[in-house]
């Protein structure tokens, strides 16, 4: 029987997967810390989950572009918590861009959110857990990352980053006891993908979160759902020349 997580803490949790997440966990009889920017969102989401009699959520205001609060804030999230076995950086923008627009400032929120905010909090984890000698550090990543794409080369780059960076987390403390877990998702009816159309095997936030909490108990890459895998294995084989020529 898989052993469930006692103490967890979600980045981006005032909506889509993380809100899924956090429902789902506290649910399970974990005690979840949620941090986001928009705490009256946390706050309505916390007392729908203590109204179900699961336990009330710990919230914290933060923005993930300010790294430089991450290290006191983790500690004293970890302090509130009594412990911390579980981490999940939800985090995440794909700011929409116009055929022939080229946004900077656009392009560096999402590097701030997608790669900054991601390295500050799961390096403090990483470094807690290998200390402890166990621990489950997740970053949710997306099919994207897997090819640069015309529409939006920088959200791809980003996840891309995200990729190896968990890679060489799991090869680095993996020897120390530590689950670091990659999850691709494809598209997820969420915000994040609001005003796009004719998205393939979409899935809801909620049955995203209960699959990659199923595989968070698996060290390694989980694609959500399934079906991603073969078709990414397939579109990652194919030749930059043709590949240029989608619109993908």
């Amino acid at each position: 029987m898989q052993k469930s997580w006692q103490h967890a803490l979600i980045i981006g949790a005032s909506s889509g997967i993380g809100e899924a997440l956090a429902r789902r966990l506290a649910s399970q009889g974990c005690l979840v810390a949620m941090v986001a920017r928009r705490l009256e969102q946390l706050e309505r989401i916390a007392e729908e989950i203590a109204a179900s009699g699961a336990p009330k959520p710990l919230l914290y205001r933060h923005d993930v572009c300010e790294v430089e609060c991450v290290p006191a804030l983790f500690q004293k999230i970890t302090h509130d918590l009594g412990g911390l076995d579980l981490i999940i950086y939800s985090a995440g923008i794909m700011p929409i861009l116009a055929e022939h627009e080229y946004s900077l400032e656009k392009d560096l929120a999402t590097i701030d959110v997608n790669v900054r905010g991601a390295v500050a909090w799961l390096d403090m984890a990483a470094e807690r857990f290998e200390r402890a000698g166990s621990g489950t550090l997740v970053g949710i990543s997306s099919v994207a990352g897997d090819r640069g794409r015309r529409h939006f080369p920088v959200y791809s780059a980003s996840k891309a980053f995200l990729d190896t960076y968990l890679e060489g987390l799991r090869n680095r403390t993996g020897r120390y006891g530590v689950r670091v877990v990659t999850v691709k998702p494809g598209p997820v009816d969420t915000p994040l993908v609001k005003g796009l159309k004719n998205l393939p095997f979409l899935i809801s936030a909620d049955r995203a979160a209960e699959l990659i909490l199923k595989g968070a108990h698996r060290d390694g890459v989980v694609y959500v759902p399934r079906i991603w895998r073969p078709i990414m294995a397939i579109v990652r084989l194919i030749p930059s020349f043709i590949f240029k020529r989608l619109n993908v």
